[in-house]
């Protein structure tokens, strides 16, 4: 009852500045004065909802305002005035009043069934389902690596190779997230699995493929491969599952105000990432080889290692990147030392014509 005479007002303010109403609840009278500025008020949070919704779309299609040939007002409460002028000012335009608000979204959903159902093989409309968030997976530094993004079309299948990061390790733990933010923590965990079997290899030489496929009932499949051995390990889940519209909204918008600030923290874990890993690679290469070095380069060597590790300790990126390319710079002649052991290593006892038979 209340909501209908709900109504009644809302479709008389649409004509008239102000509505004196009478209703009867429960034995007892009401009776009062509503003015288009009071409902006005009333409905404007929602109606920011819905433009800040406009706005998203637009950034995630890659468009401006000015891309927009014609607004088409979908539903009835878009005859409200206040509505129409407020998505006028947005769009810089005037919108569309020559279709039924009330029969657009009927004839539409018709369109799309007939469609569906085959009848129409020559049509052009088509809808199609996206994914509402990126896909992806936990990196090393606890940041996320996407591998579907969001809105690609549904089904979809992608694949991204990735290795290990520490010297004979033989498993994987895959952790499958869900969001936009770079950093694992802001986003939405989905599951976790392991990937056993990986051949004992240096850091960096083994090659995982990871394959993630959403298919027609947005279910996603996570597989991981190891590529010179075939083990696998795989994983199935359903990404919108406990997942509801304002969350999703509330998803996209943190992306988008945190955007400046998940740039430099993924800027700063790679540099450190990157650091971690060439002080691993040198400090591996001098327990091999440090006979190669005499004590006054080794000492150097040293030196330089320590003032990285203090700089990673102090997340300092400019220190670390210049402190990276310094160590870089001064273990060159070290590589090069340990490369021509290994050739002449290889070399020994061996002729030419040794040689061009191998």
């Amino acid at each position: 009852y209340l909501l209908t005479k709900a109504r009644e007002i809302k479709e008389k303010l649409s004509e008239r500045e102000r509505i004196k109403f009478n209703f009867s609840l429960n034995g007892k009278n009401y009776s009062n004065i509503i003015t288009r500025f009071d409902f006005e008020k009333i409905i404007n949070v929602y109606l920011k909802k819905t433009l800040d919704v406009c706005n998203d779309a637009l950034i995630s299609a890659n468009l401006s305002k000015k891309d927009i040939s014609d607004v088409v007002l979908v539903g009835g409460s878009t005859r409200i005035p206040y509505i129409q002028s407020e998505v006028g000012f947005f769009f810089n335009q005037i919108p569309k009043f020559d279709v039924d608000p009330d029969k657009v979204v009927a004839v539409g959903a018709a369109i799309q069934a007939d469609n569906l159902v085959g009848n129409d093989k020559t049509s052009s409309v088509l809808l199609l389902d996206v994914t509402p968030l990126s896909l992806g997976i936990e990196i090393a530094g606890g940041l996320v690596e996407k591998i579907i993004n969001r809105n690609s079309t549904i089904p979809v299948i992608r694949s991204q190779q990735f290795t290990t990061q520490k010297n004979g390790q033989t498993a994987l733990s895959l952790h499958v997230v869900q969001g936009e933010r770079d950093l694992v923590s802001d986003c939405r965990s989905l599951a976790r699995f392991e990937l056993q079997g990986i051949p004992p290899m240096a850091a960096g030489v083994a090659r995982i493929e990871v394959t993630f496929e959403v298919n027609a009932d947005g279910l996603l499949d996570v597989s991981a491969n190891e590529i010179s051995t075939g083990a696998s390990a795989n994983i199935r889940v359903k990404p919108s599952y406990g997942l509801d519209e304002d969350e999703i909204i509330k998803m996209l918008k943190s992306s988008y105000q945190y955007a400046e600030e998940d740039l430099k923290s993924r800027v700063l874990i790679e540099q450190t990432n990157e650091a971690y890993l060439l002080i691993d690679l040198v400090e591996s290469a001098i327990d091999l080889d440090s006979s190669l070095l005499c004590s006054d380069e080794l000492e150097k060597i040293n030196f330089v290692i320590q003032d990285l590790k203090n700089a990673l300790d102090s997340k300092n990126f400019v220190k670390i990147k210049s402190l990276s390319i310094k160590l870089n710079d001064e273990t060159q002649f070290f590589a090069e030392r340990r490369m021509n052991q290994s050739i002449q290593s290889t070399l020994k006892g061996k002729n030419v014509d040794t040689l061009s038979k191998d």
